[in-house]
């Protein structure tokens, strides 16, 4: 009878000890325009004040130099992550201007894992890449974010490679994975069509409200998605229009992750 009540006991323990707690992030995508502003100076002070006046854990960066002679050669991605206290990564998408441009992105958390993954193009496209890194949040949830920036070209070619690349990479994907950034589509694109097939945008009426340009912005095409959605509750959306910091409505979302599911 003791060892019946014990092994009762162990169960109840077991089965606790497997429900781990919810956890609530907030995730912003930025397009800082290489440290610029719409006025042509540069001014990294105003894009870090913009970050932490919103508290995010997870910052998505599109248009990121790393050392380049249009800004100053700074590290950029080690800057934002000095002026906002957040963990910075980088991942290159090209050489240029003396240095390299790419993507990057900010967290609260510390990294388990990083990877920069190279999206197709054509020969004579701009290349792009999308920044990966894995995370265990302080409930014990392990995480994935993706970072990226899709083609900026009216047709659609590579954008449509670009997207089903991420498709393809992350269809079967055990992790609950965020991907944020800008993708140069709209809500009703080819593009945007293919990630859905592994991605979910928001319900918020808010995730389709125009982001681009800042001044009077017309089109939606910065974006925050994820996948297994059973498992995560919106609470805010948020697109926020600064027409001095970059020429991109910035996207900020509050996102409770729940481990056990609804």
């Amino acid at each position: 009878m003791k060892n019946v009540i014990l092994s009762l006991f162990l169960i109840i323990f077991i089965s606790l000890n497997a429900q781990q707690s919810p956890d609530t992030l907030r995730v912003m995508s930025f397009n800082i325009l290489h440290g610029a502003t719409t006025k042509g100076d540069f001014n990294l002070e105003a894009i870090a004040g913009f970050i932490n006046k919103y508290h995010p854990d997870l910052v998505a960066m599109q248009e990121v130099d790393f050392k380049t002679n249009r800004s100053k050669k700074y590290n950029i991605p080690l800057e934002l992550g000095y002026r906002t206290q957040l963990l910075p990564l980088y991942a290159k998408a090209m050489h240029y201007d003396g240095g390299e441009y790419g993507e990057a992105l900010l967290s609260k958390f510390s990294l388990i894992s990083t990877e920069n993954m190279a999206l197709p193009h054509l020969p004579d496209s701009e290349p792009r890449a999308a920044q990966i890194a894995i995370f265990e949040t302080s409930n014990g949830n392990k995480l994935q974010f993706i970072a990226t920036h899709l083609d900026h070209q009216r047709d659609e070619t590579d954008r449509l490679m670009q997207a089903d690349a991420l498709a393809q990479r992350f269809k079967n994907e055990e992790l609950p994975t965020i991907l944020a950034g800008d993708l140069n589509s709209q809500p009703d694109s080819k593009t945007m069509k293919k990630l859905y097939e592994v991605f979910t945008k928001p319900a918020d009426k808010k995730a389709l409200m125009p982001t681009y340009p800042s001044s009077g912005a017309r089109i939606c095409i910065d974006h925050i998605l994820f996948n297994q959605p059973e498992k995560w509750t919106e609470l805010s959306y948020e697109v926020v229009c600064d027409e001095y910091i970059t020429d991109h409505c910035v996207v900020v979302t509050t996102l409770v992750f729940n481990p056990n599911g609804d």
